[in-house]
């Protein structure tokens, strides 16, 4: 096994020499300057291991054998040359004798020391489990790649959160749903037989950012996918990812055993259902003795679940929790539910169905909670769930692939909208009570933590559909290692790894990464509005949007838009969906004063000509906005236009081309969206301001019924 291993990592991944289409994502391992690479080639002329013979200290090994003769411009020295990579656990006798404090490390965490071993110099890359020091491993060529490795190395580190996910969105077909970078990666087609070889290379991608489970199919599941030639398929994707530390999981669909027609209901409570879901959970076990377990969608979008039979959300979690802890399995159940029969305000729906269920949940499921109470929006407040559900763990879902914003052509990197989230204080126990430490599990004092990131992965070349797209799956990764990392740092140490150590660029990129997503939000969603986007596609403007079939499914529920004013009025004297957040939250919120112009239109209606902060009226404000949207593009290109030619031609001609994309919509945004406001308000312009290029019946009539991504 180490050996199959050790020859596919290496025959993979394409030569560096070779035109750069952008597949070696962040793991580029190109030539360090002279003098750095001489210095590491001194302090790590070989690897070793006593436990080479375990797959994922093999693993590992393989990668630092990449990457060291790549990076140095020498070869690895053999075995006992002077200066040396010692890789492994305490198992080996080497590494016990060293006496490493890895209590600090935990079950996935490592060491990084350098001492002398044996009476030679040596880089010690430990952990108290191998997939500790795979991760280590990693660890030591990221800093190597930035250019950040220290004169000394003394690194402990450990994750923060316990399940780091990603949800693929993709389905039997290969179609991917909210999927803008191709077909799904798993070739169920060919699969058990024939594993692509970029199988190993997603794996050790996630790897180098920590990532342990993935779940392999749609949250809208079919019932196939728990059939036995289905969990053949999965569970040979499931052996190449192993040596990785990454498990597999399965989204598994309601009412999957009325439809394979081998239960007479669905109900959770009836007995015939409860051994049918053991019996499966044990048929799988067998094939994946390491299944991480389910992640459930029940009870919403028309998703069948428990509530079909009068049951809790809690019923259906601990019926499927009780099938799957005999082998050590978790249930993620999603929060994400909202009804049409429902008439309370959507942002309000989540909370007001799993609130009252906090403590009904078995120790072994997990709520699985989006960042905020819509859909993925580029912003929205924080969930109010968060820190409302002391007694059962919760899971923050974040999407990596960009629904919402602007799909795989707009640079929008996502860190600052997470971190925006993450550093939130719910002040559920007081001031500093912040979403990481909810999710984190210290503020209720949970063992089972998790975040979870919709994928952006396909089979494009790049992976993520653009190249700044991947510094999303990326930065994802990394604050489920450590929630508090800062977005400019997690930026940083992408670009320099996925393009150049040199800080005329970085500093600039970085500098543009971080201003995209608050672009997207002013060209799209100014001032606290949401949910925007035209019919089901979710591609460009559609605010005039009223004649779906569900209330909450047009975007003039949303903004709520008259002659007298706009926003959604969540306060007292409206939905009152403030009430759900604690009190110094729900005050801060409810108040026009202090809710801040970012959100302002997701809590109050506002009438037009009342004056904001900057002096503008609510109206002058808007398409200020939008003009700020558009103009942040244009800086954007005129950045880039500079800093293109100080790297490889072929991804600096596609993100030059992305950028022309992104301006041409951000105008469309703009101009379709001041051009309806403005038929709603019966506003003039504000001096100075170009009106829209097109009428609103134009943009109205603008049609995209082969968009990507929707199904």
């Amino acid at each position: 096994m180490a050996a199959m291993v050790a020859a596919l990592t290496i025959l993979v991944w394409p030569n560096a020499a070779a035109a750069d289409d952008g597949y070696r994502l962040w793991m580029r391992y190109d030539a360090l300057p002279a003098p750095q690479g001489a210095a590491l080639a001194a302090r790590a002329a070989t690897v070793e291991s006593d436990e080479a013979a375990d797959p994922t200290i093999a693993a590992a090994i393989a990668e630092l054998r990449r990457a060291l003769p790549s990076m140095t411009g020498r070869p690895m020295g053999q075995a006992g040359a002077r200066a040396a990579i010692l890789v492994g656990t305490p198992k080996s006798q080497r590494i016990a004798a060293l006496k490493l404090d890895l209590s600090r490390a935990g079950d996935e965490g490592f060491v990084i020391r350098e001492t002398q071993v044996g009476g030679r110099p040596m880089i010690v890359i430990a952990g108290n489990r191998p997939v500790g020091a795979l991760y280590g491993a990693f660890h030591l060529l990221r800093l190597a790649q930035a250019g950040t490795l220290p004169d000394r190395l003394d690194v402990v580190e450990r994750p923060r959160v316990k399940l780091r996910m990603l949800n693929h969105w993709d389905n039997l077909d290969r179609t991917v749903e909210r999927g803008f970078s191709g077909q799904s990666i798993w070739d169920w087609w060919k699969l058990p037989t024939a594993t692509d070889p970029r199988y190993v290379d997603y794996a050790r991608a996630n790897a180098s950012l920590g990532i342990n489970g993935t779940v392999l199919n749609n949250v809208n599941a079919k019932p196939d996918t728990l059939t036995a030639e289905w969990i053949a398929k999965a569970a040979a994707v499931a052996d190449v990812l192993r040596p990785y530390g990454i498990k597999v999981y399965l989204s598994a669909r309601w009412s999957t055993p009325v439809e394979l027609k081998q239960t007479r209901t669905a109900d959770p409570l009836d007995p015939e259902v409860a051994a049918w879901w053991k019996a499966k959970a044990d048929e799988i076990y067998r094939a994946i003795p390491d299944f991480g377990g389910f992640l459930v969608k029940a009870n919403s979008e028309g998703q069948p679940g428990p509530q079909d039979y009068k049951r809790t959300h809690a019923d259906g979690a601990n019926m499927l929790a009780a099938a799957v802890k005999p082998h050590g399995g978790i249930v993620m159940w999603r929060a994400f539910v909202y009804s049409e029969v429902d008439p309370e305000d959507r942002a309000k729906q989540a909370y007001s169905e799993f609130k009252p269920l906090d403590g009904t949940f078995a120790d072994n499921v997990i709520v699985q909670v989006k960042n905020g109470p819509i859909d993925f929006q580029p912003r929205e407040p924080f969930h109010p769930l968060f820190g409302a559900m002391p007694k059962t763990p919760l899971v923050m879902e974040v999407q990596i692939t960009k629904e919402y914003l602007g799909f795989a052509t707009h640079l929008a990197y996502l860190a600052p909208m997470w971190t925006e989230v993450l550093a939130a204080d719910t002040h559920a126990k007081g001031k500093g009570s912040t979403v990481a430490k909810v999710i984190d599990g210290s503020l209720d004092g949970h063992e089972l933590t998790g975040m979870a990131g919709v994928a952006n992965i396909g089979s494009d070349r790049n992976w993520s559909g653009s190249i700044f797209d991947q510094a999303n799956w990326y930065a994802y990764g990394r604050l489920a290692w450590n929630p508090d990392l800062a977005a400019d740092t997690i930026a940083t140490e992408w670009a320099r790894q996925t393009f150049t150590r040199d800080p005329a660029f970085v500093r600039p990129v970085v500098g543009m990464m971080m201003g995209s997503r608050q672009a997207v939000v002013d060209y799209m969603t100014p001032l606290g509005l949401t949910h925007l986007m035209a019919t089901g596609h979710h591609y460009g403007p559609g605010p005039w949007v009223d004649d779906l079939a569900r209330p909450e499914w047009n975007p003039v529920y949303y903004h709520r838009a008259d002659r007298d004013g706009i926003g959604f009025d969540r306060t007292r004297t409206g939905s009152n969906a403030v009430a759900q957040y604690a009190d110094p939250v729900a005050r801060r919120f409810a108040d026009r004063e202090t809710v801040g112009d970012d959100l302002l239109l997701w809590f109050h209606h506002v009438g037009w000509d009342e004056k904001l902060e900057s002096g503008r009226t609510v109206w002058e404000e808007l398409v200020a906005r939008y003009d700020r949207g558009v103009a942040a593009v244009d800086a954007m290109q005129a950045d880039w236009a500079r800093l293109a030619p100080m790297i490889d031609a072929e991804r600096a001609r596609a993100i030059t081309q992305f950028l022309v994309i992104q301006k041409q919509e951000a105008i469309w945004w703009r101009d379709a969206s001041i051009a309806y406001f403005q038929s709603v308000s019966g506003r003039s312009l504000p001096a100075g301001v170009r009106p829209p290029a097109h009428d609103l019946e134009f943009y109205k009539a603008i049609r995209h019924p082969y968009a990507p991504g929707h199904h």
